[in-house]
């Protein structure tokens, strides 16, 4: 079964700004929270995001249970949109759209995730048990980082 995440978020920043923090992956470390053991394996020379850039990492959603994650981004509007797209890891299915908004405040920063897990009816399980709450915890975490930041 697929799901939906959608987050929204008023920024006090201009577009280069938040385009600048959110399409470098070496800044997902510090909005995600710290007890995912997150870490971004690939070295990149310049944070220049491209459609087609494929990003690994390491990451321990439960029980300090180490696995990787492999991303790709699959589509970029420069300082509008971009997609990142799981090529290998624990979904099924995870498809991120961020989209930045220019207004009079800042930056409207919206996050559309399409995500599904394996294993079907145990895969629903998981979500309803774990899987979901745990999202809305990473997500919670980043508001509250991105109020911080900016």
């Amino acid at each position: 079964m697929k799901h939906k995440l959608f987050r929204e978020q008023q920024l006090n920043c201009d577009i280069e700004t938040a385009w600048k923090f959110f399409s470098s992956a070496n800044n997902l470390s510090e909005i995600t929270p710290k007890d995912m053991g997150f870490t971004v394996l690939t070295k990149m020379a310049d944070d220049e995001i491209y459609a087609g850039m494929l990003i690994d990492y390491s990451i321990s959603p439960l029980f300090g249970i180490k696995m990787k994650w492999q991303t790709e981004i699959t589509h970029v509007d420069f300082q509008k949109s971009f997609i990142d797209y799981q090529r290998k890891g624990p979904y099924k299915l995870w498809n991120h759209h961020h989209e930045f908004i220019p207004n009079d405040e800042g930056v409207l920063m919206r996050d559309t995730i399409d995500y599904e897990l394996p294993m079907g009816f145990l895969g629903e399980i998981a979500h309803s048990l774990f899987v979901k709450n745990k999202l809305e915890y990473i997500f919670d975490y980043r508001f509250r980082v991105l109020s911080r930041l900016f």
